[in-house]
């Protein structure tokens, strides 16, 4: 029986770079004959990311991709879980609609539960020699602190809690309840996916092609905090 990959795909305000984006993934051959389900879900987007989505499903009818679109904006957190939900591979993978993220690093990721080792994998921007574009200090020093407290709390020893790249078998994830609508989503997750019974989570170094805000990063000072109640909220207060 064929397999299939659900890559789910939230997008707010992502028109110039939507259809970039989509080429690199339509463009990835998977291993082991996998085939691709997409998933979009646009969480309200002000500019034309809807116009971009749909002009480009026109342009290429062979693609399967699944479009959701919510009606105000809700967070990239609840864009994930509108995508999870939607989700009918026998795993799940997350994808920004920037740049930042190559999707010729699926393999890599689909690897270690192919080969029977893992039930998730996690893509780490710290660890292996893949190339990372030099950014911000500070970010990526509160990257490794909030890893470093949901470690503490999880006992996993993750070089990179807040990744984009993370791979699921989809009964697993979609057995989850998951709350958080914005960037809490990630520790979150994490906290929860941790307390799986028999649970197998695999890292595998990753490339990075950062962003600068200028160019279109999102996340900023306020949502590291929330990170910071979202791990002592999943792991400790309620559990």
């Amino acid at each position: 029986m064929t397999k299939r990959l659900s890559i789910v795909i939230p997008a707010y305000n992502e028109a110039r770079t939507i259809h970039l984006i989509l080429d690199k993934v339509k463009a990835v051959k998977l291993m082991a004959e996998i085939e691709k389900e997409i998933i979009i879900v646009n969480d309200a987007s002000k500019d034309d990311t809807d116009g971009a989505i749909q002009r480009y499903m026109q342009l290429n009818p062979d693609l399967t991709i699944n479009y959701q679109k919510h009606e105000v904006n809700k967070g990239k957190g609840a864009a994930l879980h509108t995508g999870i939900k939607s989700a009918s591979g026998d795993w799940v993978i997350i994808q920004d609609a920037d740049l930042e993220y190559d999707p010729n690093e699926y393999n890599l990721l689909l690897k270690p539960i192919l080969d029977g080792f893992a039930d998730v994998v996690y893509g780490s921007r710290f660890m292996g020699g893949k190339p990372h574009r030099i950014l911000f200090f500070w970010h990526s020093l509160g990257n490794k602190m909030l890893t470093s407290m949901s470690n503490a709390l999880t006992n996993l020893n993750l070089t990179d809690m807040e990744t984009c790249y993370k791979v699921f078998k989809r009964e697993m994830i979609q057995s989850l309840s998951l709350k958080e609508n914005r960037f809490g989503f990630e520790p979150e997750v994490t906290a929860k996916i941790s307390r799986v019974t028999d649970v197998r989570i695999y890292e595998v170094g990753i490339s990075y092609y950062g962003r600068t805000y200028a160019e279109g990063k999102k996340i900023n000072w306020k949502d590291g905090f929330r990170a910071i109640y979202c791990i002592l909220k999943y792991n400790i207060w309620a559990r």
